[in-house]
């Protein structure tokens, strides 16, 4: 069918176009390596200067790349590239394009090949922003010229954080959206030429604690309120016994607290009083379209999401609660400047009343003052929240200030556990080094509550997910699956299956314990910044709590209605 179907496509072209038209429209899209698509891109990656001026050395170079450009690129083997053009050069003087005397005149180990630097990340951005245009624009056969919402200087501030800070055989993402879903900044890995794969786009891993961001917007807004007392104690919710990272239990505190020590049994409790359904309802409303399982431990952030669509959940609280939706074109015009295309602000989608978003700022606040997120702390205000997966598989860290929200996931392709990888540590690094400068620029801007500093402090390392939970009659330590189901799921009841890794591993193999050691150090105890005297902002007056869903957890085989 895919031959049939290539065919017909075939004679339609040859219709339309001549050899020689089809030949251009080819190369001027065909993939060259290096992060390069057509002769112009590739001729002034690899050589600096535009396809126009090209010698016939280094044309050769460029016709050779076709075949196998991974492997053939001057990016990846200056020598191949060089022995393969002069299998073009014999090639052409066989079929009389050029004679033998002018293919003896062109030596390839002379041809001056550009030095390559590792700051191709701005492709993963343009790989998910181009494609765009084909649902923007009507085809046209003109030039035209593409103005992006990328800024340049925080492209290589998140390339350089993500580097930094992933050690040697993880990977990393990063993605800054800015308060009106302009994104700023994309790195979808460590090295765009090694791996096409957009972690910040295409991968779906699960979130861990970062989850509890939807746990505790449904609290709010059913009624409760950042200084509510609730009790912290073992609970047992249909055979699935969580437990908190600590072993043990705090007995009554605020939802604040709860929020900024990660507390378990609390969110466990908030998802049964407002009902799992509710929360996955949330998680919809707020951009996420991955399937959501509502089993209880879902509330624990069990089920797989894609870190540009959290980053844009958190850029939606930062935004009083109005939808951020993210964009990466801002206007299409042609070479003579005429306009084909321009962004338009949306309207604003409110998904939660503002009180909402300003007591969940609060919340957010703290955990970044006071509880796993301190290493985020960048000398203004900050919210955030850290997350960490099964058996340390995932890191993640997403927060806002300024108007600016950034994600940040690091972790294995292959989904293996990383002893020492910590929400807290290297992704919350990642996020310091990015906003310290992507923000450096932006006035200071102060959150709409201030958060009063507690008595108590956490290290990151006290967030942990991987052994969270034991059975009713509490034998552990771990008894949720590699699905972050409990085990014993009553028969007929089906979780959401693992998402298989897309891509290989980079090749590096498995850290050792000395590199994880070095590359998750203890953080530093900062400097923490008590809040000025000034008397805390009220909050404006609270709905009545609405009643408790009792609605069973519903089937994840049955289909799940759109989000409004």
């Amino acid at each position: 069918m895919r031959k049939i179907k290539e065919g017909i496509l075939a004679l339609a072209l040859e219709r339309k176009f001549s050899k020689n038209q089809i030949l251009e429209l080819y190369l001027n899209r065909v993939y060259f390596g290096g992060g390069a698509y057509g002769i112009d891109a590739a001729s002034r990656k690899f050589f600096g200067h535009g396809a126009d001026h090209l010698s016939l050395g280094e044309a050769a170079i460029i016709a050779g790349l076709v075949k196998a450009p991974s492997n053939y690129s001057p990016t990846a083997d200056v020598e191949a590239a060089r022995d393969r053009s002069s299998v073009v050069l014999q090639t052409m003087v066989r079929n009389g394009f050029i004679t033998a005397d002018a293919a003896a005149g062109v030596d390839p180990a002379k041809v001056r090949v550009e030095k390559t630097t590792n700051n191709n990340s701005v492709r993963y951005f343009t790989d998910w922003a181009l494609p765009q245009l084909d649902t923007l624009i009507d085809e046209t056969a003109d030039p035209i010229d593409v103005w992006t919402t990328l800024d340049p200087g925080m492209q290589v501030a998140a390339d350089r954080s993500i580097r930094a800070n992933a050690p040697a055989g993880l990977q990393g993402a990063l993605v800054a959206i800015d308060r009106d879903g302009a994104v700023r900044a994309m790195v979808g890995g460590k090295d765009y030429v090694n791996s096409i794969y957009n972690r910040a786009t295409q991968a779906e891993r699960q979130p861990g604690s970062s989850f509890k961001l939807f746990v505790y917007l449904s609290a709010l807004e059913s009624g409760m309120k950042p200084t509510d007392t609730i009790v912290d104690e073992p609970v047992t919710i249909d055979g699935w016994s969580p437990r908190n990272s600590t072993r043990t239990n705090l007995g009554p505190v605020t939802l604040r607290e709860a929020f900024s020590r990660s507390i378990n049994t609390i969110s466990a409790k908030i998802g049964q009083q407002v009902g799992f359904s509710t929360i996955a309802d949330m998680a919809r409303r707020f951009g996420i379209t991955t399937p959501i399982s509502t089993y209880p431990s879902m509330v624990l952030g069990s089920s797989d999401v894609r870190l540009i669509e959290m980053t844009r959940a958190f850029a939606s609280v930062a935004n009083n609660g109005v939808a951020v939706t993210p964009y990466g074109i801002r206007r299409v015009v042609t070479a003579d400047g005429r306009m084909l295309y321009q962004h338009d602000a949306d309207e604003g989608r409110v998904l939660v009343a503002p009180w909402v978003a300003a007591e969940m700022t609060d919340l957010l606040q703290s955990a970044v003052l006071s509880g796993t997120g301190r290493a985020a702390q960048i000398g203004r205000p900050v919210a955030g929240k850290t997350g960490t997966t099964t058996s340390n598989k995932d890191g993640w860290f997403i927060g806002f200030s300024s108007g600016l929200t950034t994600g940040v996931w690091m972790g294995r392709d292959d989904a293996k556990p990383v002893g020492g990888l910590q929400g807290g540590t290297a992704p919350a690094r990642a996020f310091h080094d990015f906003m310290t400068v992507a923000v450096a620029k932006r006035p200071v801007e102060q959150f709409q509550t201030q958060v009063p500093l507690p008595d108590w402090q956490l290290t990151p390392e006290e967030e942990v997910y991987g052994d969270e939970a034991v059975d009713a009659n509490g034998i552990g330590p771990m008894m949720v699956d590699e699905n972050g189901m409990p085990i014993g799921t009553p028969p007929g009841d089906q979780g959401i299956p693992q998402q298989q890794p897309m891509v290989q591993p980079d090749g590096t193999g498995q850290p050792t314990q000395q590199e994880l050691d070095q590359a998750f150090p203890p953080p530093p105890q900062p400097q923490v910044r008590r809040p000025p005297p000034n008397p805390q902002q009220p909050y404006p007056p609270q709905p009545q709590p609405q009643p408790q869903d009792s609605t069973p957890p519903a089937d994840p085989s049955q289909p799940r209605p759109n989000p409004a």
